[in-house]
């Protein structure tokens, strides 16, 4: 953490005190109050919005003192102006108008502090205050845009470690089905040979590891699905489908997909992330909801795809989304983010909402509603 800057200039040095006021007169008096309060001014009058403007963007100034008499200069507007700039620079108004009312407005326009003209002894100790204010600022404005920046480089850290992350699936899907695969189908057809040709006791034994085998097939081919899912190859629609049918077949719950067209394309990245929603939100249907029903639906509209999964399950509290050890919503999330999406997850009349959003390059052309079977 950086401790918060004091104001960089001791009662001694010099400070560029740039003045709001119409009159030339109260600009030299102002100068002359701060000059027997102790603080070393170098100042200049900007007599109009116009002139202020030009001076803040000519110069670099300290702090910005307006001089307001009723009717004569627009202090709030002149606010406005310092406002802009974006410099965080001290702002004090010196006011003939008394009363809360007219400090509140120039303390809401953005004035670090209001004084009455005439009561202005303690002007110097006002700036300074205000400097000290703008300091702050500035400080938390560099602080926040750290903060943004560290933010937008974890997500790209995110969206790139969860494209590594589906790359090296990827290639491991592939060297389970080509590598391990290819020795188990060799493996089987030896075992069949012995099988057919050995002796009784050699065949009983090459039967049983038959088998095993068998089991040993299926389980690579789980862990293919599971890391590249093949049925993503046959089209995102397909790959729902077949979600909801394991869905279906599993806990014996309805399911159904509804999509307002079939026609659109997306990049694996994107086809990925919607498809590992779905399994997700799946997921947590079987270990938390204990719905009966799950209805899918899938919007293509102006370049954009909307997947809306609603369950009739238990629900989900306010704060079960941010419980520490809740990665797989929030991994979902990240994974939307990384495609340029987001997703959102609440609480519906009966049960729980998710939605998913991404951006596609195609909008998709409308056609009759597919829906799938219950």
């Amino acid at each position: 953490m950086h401790p918060i800057a004091e104001p960089r200039y001791p009662l001694q040095s010099q400070l560029r005190i740039l003045v709001f006021a119409d009159s030339a007169a109260e600009h030299e008096r102002l100068l002359a109050e701060l000059g027997e309060q102790g603080l070393n001014v170098q100042g200049e009058r900007a007599p109009d919005l116009e002139a202020l403007s030009q001076a803040l963007g000519a110069a670099r100034w300290d702090a910005v003192v307006c001089v307001a008499r009723e009717g004569r200069v627009a202090v709030q507007e002149a606010i406005a102006v310092v406002s802009r700039t974006g410099k965080h620079l001290a702002c004090v108004v010196v006011s003939d108008q008394q009363g809360a009312r007219a400090a509140v407005a120039a303390i809401r326009a953005g004035a670090d502090d209001y004084l009455v003209a005439g009561q202005s002894s303690g002007l110097a100790a006002a700036l300074l205050g205000a400097m000290r204010s703008a300091a702050a600022r500035a400080d938390m404005a560099q602080r926040e845009s750290r903060l943004l920046e560290s933010e937008q480089h974890l997500r790209a850290l995110t969206g790139h470690l969860q494209s590594v992350i589906e790359s090296e699936r990827a290639a491991i899907a592939r060297e389970i089905h080509d590598e391990i695969g290819g020795t188990l189908t060799a493996l089987r057809f030896d075992l069949a040979w012995i099988a057919r040709n050995g002796d009784a006791g050699s065949a009983q034994r090459a039967t049983q590891s038959l088998e095993s085998v068998a089991v040993a097939e299926q389980a690579g081919q789980r862990l293919v699905r599971d890391l590249r899912p093949p049925i993503l190859d046959a089209g995102v629609m397909a790959a729902l489908e077949w979600l909801l049918a394991q869905f279906r077949k599993r806990t014996g719950a309805k399911a159904t997909l509804r999509a307002n067209t079939d026609r659109f394309e997306l990049s694996d990245p994107v086809a990925m992330t919607v498809y590992r929603t779905l399994q997700e939100a799946l997921t947590n249907v079987v270990k938390h909801a204990g719905a009966t029903r799950v209805d899918v639906d899938l919007v293509v509209r102006d370049r954009m795809l909307s997947l809306e999964i609603l369950d009739d399950g238990r629900g989900i509290g306010a704060g079960d989304p941010e419980k520490i050890g809740s990665f797989g919503i929030r991994g979902l999330k990240e994974r939307a983010h990384s495609v340029g999406g987001w997703l959102e997850l609440s609480a519906a009349r009966r049960g729980t909402a998710l939605l998913l959003t991404v951006p596609i390059q195609g909008g998709g052309a409308p056609a009759p509603g597919v829906e799938s079977a219950p």
